[in-house]
């Protein structure tokens, strides 16, 4: 591995991030010249262009062959979602958390990932499970626009203010256009230049693809989701953080692995690794993340400070695995005996002074 190899992989990250701004200003100001409402944009077109990276990575791995690069991306990118992002902005702002998500979306997400593991069971992603996800993806955004029709007067209001249409952008559809066309080259150029520069770093250090997948190509695609998000919570546009989240972590794995398992020339293998540990850690992230959304509908900042522990815990278990490291069995121990069952303790005495507080009182 030389310099050339870190400069295109460092480039293709800042085409992905130039490429997935670009594309999101140009079609969310194409939407709302075409008089679709600022909520449904940012539900459906900024949550959608954030993770474009995502799918771009994903779907260009799959055909190029690298379908550790293209399962690890989207599985990689799912935890570091809820656990980094999340983490962060919670630290920035405590983030409140719509009843929505938590009577819908979050259950959602949850389910999603389930079906995931259940599709992998047999070892790999076929062409109709990648019809199925995308079928999914299709069907969640319709609801999602439908469901947007019914939101609160304080959600639309924010999203508005964040989304809406400017003066004179509806005469600006020719330039728009030209944005999404070149955020879309700036994707496939800046994909291309990642994963060929991630293969490379996984050859030059030695560890599997799907580690790499897991963490720095995951990490540099969700870039868009960070400052997104970050830049909501500073706003006190919570919402908007929680949400865009939670809706790319649905995209991921049905629109983004279901493109990729129907375009990559053969079904994508799902490893014995990624099915015993990383999928499993996806979906408990999915589902640990209910009960802190649920306590008082308030993501506060030392349970953003836990979800931010939790990622550097796994991804120091990933590199401990990959350098066969001596200190790993004492580290699963301590996080087995100790620090799970802590966390689950303070989330259950969490879980019921929240449902004692909402208790009429006899």
């Amino acid at each position: 591995m030389n310099v050339t190899t870190l400069l295109l992989f460092a480039a293709g990250v800042v085409l992905l991030i130039v490429g997935a701004e670009t594309l999101v200003r140009g079609a969310s100001r194409l939407a709302a010249a075409a008089g679709i409402s600022p909520l449904v944009i940012g539900l459906t077109v900024v949550a959608y262009g954030t993770s474009s990276p995502e799918m771009a990575v994903s779907v260009k791995s799959a055909l190029a062959g690298q379908v550790d690069i293209a399962l690890g991306n989207v599985v990689g990118s799912n935890i570091f979602n809820v656990l980094f992002i999340l983490g962060v902005s919670a630290l920035v702002a405590p983030l409140v958390v719509q009843a929505q998500l938590v009577r819908l979306d979050v259950p959602l997400m949850i389910g999603v990932s389930a079906v995931l593991f259940v599709l992998g069971l047999d070892g790999a992603i076929n062409r109709p499970d990648g019809a199925l996800l995308c079928a999914g993806f299709i069907g969640y955004t319709v609801f999602a626009i439908v469901q947007s029709r019914r939101e609160s007067r304080e959600i639309q209001d924010e999203y508005a203010q964040e989304f809406a249409a400017r003066p004179g952008e509806t005469r600006r559809w020719p330039i728009d256009g030209a944005l999404i066309v070149v955020g879309l080259g700036l994707l496939v150029l800046g994909s291309r230049w990642l994963v060929d520069g991630a293969v490379v770093m996984a050859r030059a250090l030695r560890v599997s693809e799907l580690i790499i997948g897991l963490t720095i190509v995951a990490a540099g695609t969700s870039l868009p989701e960070v400052a997104t998000s970050l830049i909501a919570a500073v706003r006190g546009e919570r919402d908007i953080a929680v949400g865009n989240v939670v809706g790319s972590n649905l995209f991921n794995i049905l629109a983004v692995l279901g493109t990729s398992a129907l375009a990559a020339p053969q079904a994508l293998t799902v490893s014995a690794a990624a099915l015993r540990f990383d999928i499993p850690v996806m979906l408990a992230v999915a589902v640990a993340s209910l009960p802190i959304f649920f306590t008082g509908h308030l993501i506060a900042r030392w349970e953003g400070a836990l979800f931010l522990s939790y990622y550097a815990a796994y991804v120091l278990y990933l590199i401990l695995d990959a350098v066969g490291h001596d200190a790993l069995p004492a580290f699963s121990g301590v996080m087995l005996v100790f620090v799970l069952p802590l966390t689950v303790l303070t989330l259950a005495i969490g879980v019921a002074r929240s449902l004692g507080r909402r208790r009429p009182a006899s």
